[in-house]
C-alpha cells in the first residue's frame, strides 16, 4: 500500500515538474510521503 502511494507521488512531482502543475503542493506530499515512509523502517 504505502509503495503504491510512493509511485504515485513520485508520477505526480513528475508530471509537476513537466507541466509546472501545482508543483510547491506535490513537493510537499513528496517530502511528507518520505517521512512516513521512513517512520515506518524505523519502527519495523
Amino acid at each position: 500500500m504505502i509503495w503504491t502511494i510512493i509511485g504515485i507521488l513520485l508520477l505526480a512531482w513528475i508530471i509537476g515538474f513537466l507541466f509546472e502543475i501545482a508543483g510547491g503542493l506535490i513537493h510537499i506530499l513528496l517530502i511528507i510521503a518520505l517521512v512516513v515512509f521512513i517512520a515506518r523502517m524505523i519502527r519495523n
